[in-house]
């Protein structure tokens, strides 16, 4: 293969997963432009290949599909290590910053083991805890944070701590903002967990096996609102190290933006996450008051 076509092949990917984030992430889009270039094509690479696997059993038509997907994921992680040729637009891009960043392998395969056990799950399967979430948050989201980190040549323990927070925060949030869809999908049980459930009689049984009921919506604001109050928590511990996280990886930290904005929108709505409002916009704002929050987080350096 000839450079000038390698090259050209690459520029492809980069752009297909700079549109895959656009169009699928579109809230965290925006977030990594504010990163400086050293960060920003690793990152739009990585969270191309988050929108792949989140997406992946949700356009399945048959849900052993989705999950034959992930498993094909697991495969060419291990490929991309190899340093075997892949025909697929983001498995390149990662290629490629894997081989001049040196990414940890041990997080994007914890980021994919995160979604096969989760379609793994059975369709009524409900996670005990509200850690099951933080922790399914943490390998999923959490992790890109930390490749990001490390794309850019950050070592920080602090930053880490920050990193973990925000993608506890985000995850949990946009779990909750999923539960129409996936009600909709019969999946919904899947992410209220059994205590929170049981604690404000949201758990049914039905035909022998427990369900989530989606038919006392004061009820379930109340559990979102608990689940929500975890998130803030996560944001707020991660603004506490706001001091001690370098400079140079607070444009990471931009990504507790989309977080915040639609934590504040859940607020307005009363946690009622089948209030049409929160489909409105990006994540229940306007998109212009959306980009003017990122723009001027990333300029005061903030988070």
């Amino acid at each position: 293969m000839s450079g000038s076509f390698a090259s050209s092949g690459l520029r492809a990917a980069f752009s297909h997963c700079v549109q895959q984030v656009r169009t699928y992430d579109y809230h965290h889009y925006l977030c990594l432009l504010e990163l400086p270039p050293i960060m920003r094509k690793a990152a739009f690479a990585l969270r191309a290949f988050n929108v792949e696997t989140s997406r992946a059993m949700d356009v399945a038509s048959d849900p052993r599909i989705g999950l034959m997907r992930l498993l094909w994921w697991q495969e060419a992680i291990d490929k991309i290590y190899a340093r075997k040729s892949i025909e697929h637009p983001t498995a390149q891009a990662l290629s490629l910053i894997v081989s001049e960043l040196k990414i940890s392998k041990s997080w994007l395969k914890r980021s994919v083991q995160a979604r096969v056990d989760d379609a793994r799950r059975e369709p009524n399967e409900i996670p005990e805890t509200i850690e099951e979430l933080e922790k399914y948050a943490e390998d999923t989201l959490s992790t890109i944070l930390y490749m990001t980190l490390q794309a850019g040549g950050i070592r920080s323990t602090a930053a880490d701590h920050a990193a973990s927070h925000v993608g506890k925060a985000s995850g949990i949030l946009l779990l909750l903002k999923s539960l129409p869809y996936h009600a909709n999908r019969h999946r919904h049980s899947l992410y209220v967990p059994r205590k929170v459930a049981e604690k404000h009689q949201l758990l049914v049984e039905k035909a022998g096996q427990k369900e989530i009921r989606l038919d006392s919506r004061e009820a379930l604001c109340e559990a979102v609102f608990e689940m929500a109050s975890v998130a803030n928590s996560h944001l707020e511990k991660a603004r506490a190290l706001a001091g001690t996280v370098p400079k140079e990886a607070l444009p990471v930290m931009l990504q507790s933006v989309p977080a915040q904005v639609l934590l504040d929108s859940l607020r307005r709505v009363h946690f009622d996450v089948f209030d049409p409002r929160l489909a409105r916009g990006v994540l229940g704002i306007p998109p212009l008051w959306y980009q003017l929050k990122v723009k001027w987080t990333s300029w005061t350096g903030k988070y």
